[in-house]
């Protein structure tokens, strides 16, 4: 039998979403002046890169939303 959902779930929702609304108007604050006069070939990686470093640290975060633990 499933255990019920404790208070972490829609918590880790909540943070997860404003982390990375946070993360997304650094990226978008702070990457274009430095790389804005870059040619879009070589922009792409660079925010290819950005755009999926966030989901590093996710794995941890997400265990620890299910089992409040880190690892």
């Amino acid at each position: 039998m499933r255990e019920a959902p404790t208070w972490r779930i829609p918590i880790g929702v909540l943070l997860l979403v404003v982390a990375l609304g946070f993360y997304g108007v650094v990226v978008a604050t702070f990457v274009p002046p430095l790389i804005g006069e870059w040619n879009a070939l070589a922009q792409t990686p660079v925010y290819v890169v950005l755009g999926v470093i966030w989901i590093l640290p996710l794995r941890r975060f997400l265990i620890w939303m299910e089992t409040g633990r880190w690892g």
